[in-house]
């Protein structure tokens, strides 16, 4: 088994409505597991009992700041059409609820009766000439990731800050473990906040929210990411982001919502 579906596993327990999981260390950021890894657990879920298996859209709100450790989904039907199934989860850590997700899931059959395209694909520079981030201590999501940023926007990394608040690069799993829509959440959210683009390492940016819009599963083993952040204001910032593969089809959307938190505050 692939350390990602191991790391996203749970279990029924012996009450009706609750999950055993373990929260793993192996996708965190500075020792805090990964929101995108976050979700996959609850979708991952979510899946064994929807009798729907695509996922279409999940949201999170993140409540508190989850650990590697035991915990508990506490899951919920709350809606079933002959289109959709919507389920509630939560995930609570030693009785205190870290993240509260709502996923809608539709059937693998559902038709595709329009493709309609007012964009396109990102313009990213050749692999070859991109910066990989590099593996760091308590960064464990890149001993498994390979991103790959764009050099226009990589100058960060040493102090060269641009203009746009934008990131654009490549991701792989590094052992090309094949994509489902549990790895398109973590995806969603395993590049640098695009920030970092403009104003550097100034910041904490922890996200209060995200939700991401899986379209389609990749037919690619690299996909090309694109993350734009355009208004930083009352302490919030929001990051719109585009997974496409390398065919040039769209793979998922995401938003996300996250504080704006300077290291000098004392918030660090």
């Amino acid at each position: 088994m692939h350390p990602f579906d191991k790391d996203i596993l749970s279990e029924p327990s012996a009450q009706s409505d609750q999950w055993v999981t373990r929260i793993a260390g192996n996708w965190s950021i500075n020792d805090l597991p990964n929101g995108g890894y976050q979700m996959a657990v609850l979708a991952n879920a979510m899946l064994r009992v929807s009798a729907k298996k695509k996922i279409a859209i999940m949201t999170a709100t993140f409540i508190a700041r989850t650990t590697a450790g035991n915990a508990r989904i506490h899951l919920e039907k709350i809606a079933a059409s002959s289109q959709f199934e919507r389920f509630e989860a939560r995930l609570v850590q030693k009785g205190v609820e870290k993240l509260r997700a709502l996923g809608t899931f539709v059937s693998e059959d559902m038709a595709c009766s329009i493709d309609r395209r007012e964009s396109s694909a990102p313009d990213i520079a050749p692999l070859a000439e991109c910066v990989p981030i590099p593996v760091m201590p308590k960064f464990t999501l890149f001993d498994h990731m390979d991103v790959r940023l764009d050099p226009r926007c990589a100058g960060w990394m040493d102090n060269r800050l641009v203009d746009k608040s934008e990131h654009k690069g490549w991701i792989r799993f590094k052992d090309e473990r094949p994509y489902d829509a549990n790895a398109l959440l973590l995806i969603a959210d395993a590049f640098p906040p695009p920030v970092f683009a403009s104003q550097g390492l100034a910041a904490w940016v922890p996200t209060i929210e995200l939700s991401v819009n899986i379209r389609k599963l990749p037919s690619s083993q690299w996909l090309k990411c694109n993350f734009r952040t355009r208004f930083i204001s009352c302490g919030l910032l929001e990051e719109d982001g585009e997974i496409w593969d390398e065919a040039g089809d769209l793979v998922a959307l995401s938003r996300q919502i996250a504080q704006y938190r300077h290291y000098h505050s004392g918030n660090a």
